[in-house]
């Protein structure tokens, strides 16, 4: 169940910060680990929340064409049967007849031949593997079965008796909790076309080679938008909608150089989707997805009126026009976007004297703390006036309190969550109400007056 081996070696110095200073433990660690799971620990959850609460503010509240849902992660079966998952939502897998290991054969033809598999059909991706004698990357056997497909869906039961009738599905997106509701939204919040729905929730697939940290796993958070617009109307909302996701990518802080642009040819669309666009990332592992935009057309709200045998169609307020709303699709991943932050972030410093620092560059609007509060020694008078310190900046914004060994290894430990500022109190701060304010990036110091000290760091934050 060891995770070690699904995890790029450039990728290893940061799963070990992350696990040294709370961000992502593996998974069920205490019986030996669970593959491709992994819990976040304090600092991660609050990287995550941060995150989440900003994407929340961005895309719901500050604009006046979204509303929000947190819809069921269970749905009644017969939406995955509408949607195509039931059918359509499979990968090819093969296994090596040596030692059993699976593996996906797009991966698999990828990284052995160096080959674009997208687009090949399951006899072709079988032919390629047997003719180019593909090593097993697990014993290097060159013995494979032939390829067939595989639902990533998780099933579950939905009674104690576990018969098929009763079979139910754990979403393996967010996306069809909202086509499901999207007559009672309508109906309820007099949103009028263009609108968005917006949601953030867990969704589960059933990877058959996770791997790299978190970028693939088989349990992970969506953000995700269905916008409901005029079918008229898609080309030029699907840039403006691809412009807001760039956007998005500089308000949190990630390196525009690393971001590009990956239009997907017509025969690898999705079976919904008539034009898709990723914002790929430069992962120290690879260029790989990290955002999705795709264009639905109708296809969802069209097959669950067929299914349900329910009428969708929206009623323009103004021409009393009837129709079925097209769809535009913007999908962020929270798991993948904590990635990207963190390795975007990750730095080792020299500095002057020879030493190494480690640290993680993380814009303060996400940092999960904003400032740490540090007394120069634990004794009398520093040790209370650093709580007062703490307790003044507490109210304003996230804050640490540290007075635990040297105060170097302090401001270290602080570089490492990626903490923007610190605080320190000394002597000096007893005799003339001043402390000593350090930034993270340029390690500057600077004396500031107590009293102006949460206005300073408003500004500094913002």
């Amino acid at each position: 169940m060891s995770q070690v081996k699904n995890i790029s070696d450039s990728l290893k110095p940061i799963v070990a910060l992350c696990k040294r200073r709370g961000f992502i433990y593996p998974g069920s660690e205490l019986y030996g680990g669970f593959a491709n799971t992994y819990s976040f620990g304090p600092y991660g959850a609050q990287l995550k929340k941060n995150l989440k609460d900003l994407w929340w503010q961005t895309f719901v509240q500050k604009r006046r064409d979204m509303v929000g849902l947190d819809g069921p992660i269970l749905l009644h079966p017969k939406a995955w049967a509408a949607s195509g998952h039931l059918e359509g939502f499979n990968d090819a897998l093969i296994d090596c007849k040596a030692c059993k290991g699976r593996f996906r054969c797009d991966h698999l033809i990828e990284e052995a031949l160096k080959q674009d598999a997208e687009g090949l059909t399951i006899p072709q991706m079988t032919d390629l593997i047997h003719s180019k004698k593909v090593k097993c990357p697990k014993c290097a056997a060159q013995d494979f079965t032939d390829a067939r497909h595989f639902n990533l869906m998780f099933s579950t039961h939905m009674s104690k008796t576990g018969a098929d009738g009763d079979v139910a599905y754990l979403r393996p997106e967010t996306a069809q909790a909202i086509f499901l509701d999207y007559k009672n939204i309508v109906d309820t919040m007099r949103v009028k076309i263009p609108f968005g729905v917006a949601q953030i929730g867990k969704a589960f697939r059933n990877e058959i080679t996770p791997g790299n940290f978190v970028f693939r796993v088989i349990e992970f958070e969506q953000m995700e938008i269905e916008y409901f617009i005029k079918e008229s109307d898609w080309e030029r909302l699907f840039v403006e909608w691809l412009k807001s996701m760039h956007d998005w990518c500089k308000l949190i802080g990630l390196n525009p150089a690393r971001i590009h642009e990956k239009e997907h040819p017509k025969e690898q669309l999705s079976h919904y989707s008539k034009r898709t666009v990723d914002l790929v990332y430069d992962f120290p592992f690879g260029t790989s997805e990290l955002y999705g935009l795709a264009y639905r057309t109708d296809f969802d709200l069209r097959r669950h009126a067929e299914f349900s045998g329910q009428n969708l169609e929206y009623t323009d307020p103004e021409t009393r026009e009837k129709f079925i709303p097209h769809v535009l699709e913007p999908t962020f991943g929270v798991e993948r976007t904590v990635l990207a932050l963190l390795c975007d972030a990750y730095d080792e410093e020299q500095l002057e004297n020879g030493e190494m620092r480690t640290v993680l560059h993380l814009h303060p609007r996400i940092a999960p703390v904003k400032v740490a509060v540090f007394p120069l020694m634990k004794k009398d008078p520093l040790g209370p006036k650093a709580k007062e310190v703490f307790d003044l900046l507490q109210e304003m914004t996230a804050c640490e309190y540290d007075e635990s060994g040297a105060i170097g290894k302090r401001y270290r430990r602080q570089d490492e969550l990626g903490t923007p500022f610190c605080v320190t109190i000394d002597f000096e701060t007893i005799e003339d109400g001043t402390v000593t304010l350090r930034e993270r990036d340029s390690m500057k110091q600077e004396r500031v007056l107590i009293k102006d000290l949460v206005q300073i760091l408003a500004q500094k934050l913002a």
